[in-house]
């Protein structure tokens, strides 16, 4: 039996060996950069009027579009779920927003990277892209969460006006019944945007993570779990007022169009390194002026 610093290093189909210091610095890089940039917009970039009002406004154009195809549920999700026994247990679920879509998407790729290292290049990819284009959706389409409509905190569409101004009635669950830490005050606020919002990207990461694991599991109760995380998390979503169910599918869109980009580099340069390695290696040439016979 093989020992673990025996075993040989994950390889992709080309024979390309996956170092994990080298992943892991990538993705570490990558996400520093990704949160610099996602937080140089919307309130990270500077709380006023206008920043409040441009989100709110798109708030409004997401309700009226929900509302005019019979969809604008969220208060009446929230506010029955709020009404069953002990809430629901809703700091629970504020904690599982806070923490899942990150456990959840190292593990899946971690799993994948020791496990199915053959797949690994095209959905790490897919993960960077779908990530990369949720950028364009925070920079140019700052939305106000469904949790800020009635609030009257700085973020919210009822600063300097009375709590429920708007009449709502979503109640901010992490700010009333507690979680790890409050999204809107403190350090948190400071470092992340409030207003990133469109798409999803716990909508966007927790459907990777299912198309990631699937494939890797044979049990059915695990099958079964790996099929019901995005639902449940879309479901999170939207009963602790923190999405309207339009960011999911605009998550769903990142997706698509991640798996594209992605799947056209991994091909890339796989081709690129299999021609590589496909190449001959050139003949040294005997040196002119040798010895006469």
């Amino acid at each position: 039996m093989k020992t673990r610093a025996q075993r040989p290093a994950p390889t992709t189909e080309s024979g390309r060996r996956l170092r994990w210091w080298r992943e892991l610095a990538y993705i570490l890089a990558f996400y520093l950069v990704y949160s610099a940039i996602r937080n140089t917009f919307g309130s990270a970039g500077g709380v006023g009027r206008i920043a409040v009002d441009n989100a709110f406004n798109h708030a409004k154009a997401i309700i009226e579009i929900q509302d005019a195809m019979g969809l604008w549920f969220e208060p009446e999700l929230q506010r029955w779920y709020l009404e069953l026994p002990g809430r629901g247990g809703i700091r629970g679920w504020n904690i599982y927003y806070g923490t899942a879509h990150f456990v959840v998407t190292v593990a899946a790729l971690s799993l994948l990277f020791r496990r199915q290292p053959d797949r690994y290049p095209r959905w790490r990819n897919t993960l960077a892209a779908m990530t990369g284009l949720a950028l364009i959706g925070f920079a140019t389409f700052s939305l106000m969460p469904p949790r800020l409509l009635d609030d009257n905190s700085i973020y919210g569409a009822c600063h300097g006006r009375e709590e429920g101004c708007y009449g709502y009635d979503i109640v901010d669950t992490i700010a009333e019944y507690g979680g790890l830490f409050a999204l809107d005050s403190g350090a948190a606020a400071k470092i992340s945007n409030q207003y990133a919002a469109m798409p999803s990207m716990h909508t966007g990461w927790s459907v990777w993570c299912a198309l990631v694991l699937f494939p890797m599991v044979r049990r059915r109760w695990l099958r079964a779990l790996v099929v019901a995380y995005p639902m449940v998390t879309v479901f999170g979503i939207l009963i602790t007022g923190n999405h309207f169910w339009i960011d999911a599918v605009g998550g769903l869109a990142a997706l698509a169009g991640g798996w594209l980009i992605g799947s056209k580099l991994a091909i890339f340069f796989e081709q690129r390194l299999a021609r590589r390695v496909s190449e001959p290696e050139p003949v040294d040439q005997p040196a002119q002026g040798g010895m006469m016979r």
